[in-house]
């Protein structure tokens, strides 16, 4: 049995990894433990303290105890918002309090795209101008090159946790962009495991969600190789072209 957890902050849309373990089938677990949300808000202060050190070495401290095999901080915009270096130093710290191999959503992304070989981008992110531009940012560090941005301003993740699925497929096909290899749709508030093959089949291209990396990077860091039952072309390209130096630019 492989065990994947992941650190979540509050509660929105986490029931989409138990949507994402039932379709990879038995021999997969994806715990969650819900991390400390003081404040529920897309702002970048509030966002800090989302990702700060205490907080999640909390939650990967229950990790530990949980004896998983890798673990994800599951939070776009609480990873990004740090920047690249901060987000390193972030992901070490939960590395070393869950005693596992440890990732963010942030460079799930990035080592996604590099899985891919996709290097131009179009975002379609749920949150406010701002934060949108952090994560461009964060992708540019990584020689990504994002050709359009929309930003949907939804102010917190609870909101986010209950767009309509109709809204969020409107959304994401409004704004890709020709010159995109793929589409991402950041933010792990955002329900998603049930409308990558959809969004896929109507652009006729990849498409990339925020529960989907994280659940594919927590694999990819177990160890996992046959990933061909999770949604989307990223799931079907399994986990062995990705630089095993982490976190590198």
């Amino acid at each position: 049995m492989t065990r994947v957890g992941f650190l979540y902050p509050g509660h929105s849309a986490q029931d989409d990894y138990k949507a994402f373990a039932e379709l990879l089938g038995s021999g997969v677990e994806l715990p969650v433990v819900h991390t400390l949300m003081r404040e529920d808000a897309h702002r970048v202060d509030a966002l800090l303290d989302v990702g700060g050190p205490d907080v999640l070495a909390e939650g990967a401290g229950e990790l530990a105890r949980m004896d998983v095999d890798a673990a994800v901080w599951a939070c776009t915009s609480g990873s990004f918002v740090f920047g690249w270096d901060g987000a390193r130093d972030q992901v070490a710290g939960v590395g070393a309090h869950a005693r596992a191999p440890a990732s963010s959503t942030s460079f799930a992304f990035v080592h996604a795209l590099r899985q891919l070989r996709v290097q131009t981008v179009a975002i379609a992110a749920t949150y406010p101008d701002d934060v949108s531009a952090k994560f461009v940012e964060f992708l540019g560090a990584a020689g990504v090159n994002v050709v359009s941005l929309a930003s949907h301003g939804v102010p917190t993740a609870a909101e986010v946790g209950v767009l309509d699925p109709d809204e969020v497929v409107d959304f994401v096909l409004r704004n890709d962009h020709a010159e995109a290899q793929a589409v991402l749709v950041p933010d792990t508030a955002l329900h998603s495991a049930a409308l990558v093959d959809t969004l896929e089949t109507l652009l006729g291209k990849t498409v990339l969600t925020a529960n989907q990396v994280s659940v594919w990077e927590g694999l990819r860091l177990a160890g996992v190789t046959d990933t061909g039952q999770g949604p989307g072309s990223l799931f079907r390209s399994g986990t062995g072209l990705v630089d095993t130096s982490l976190h590198t630019r």
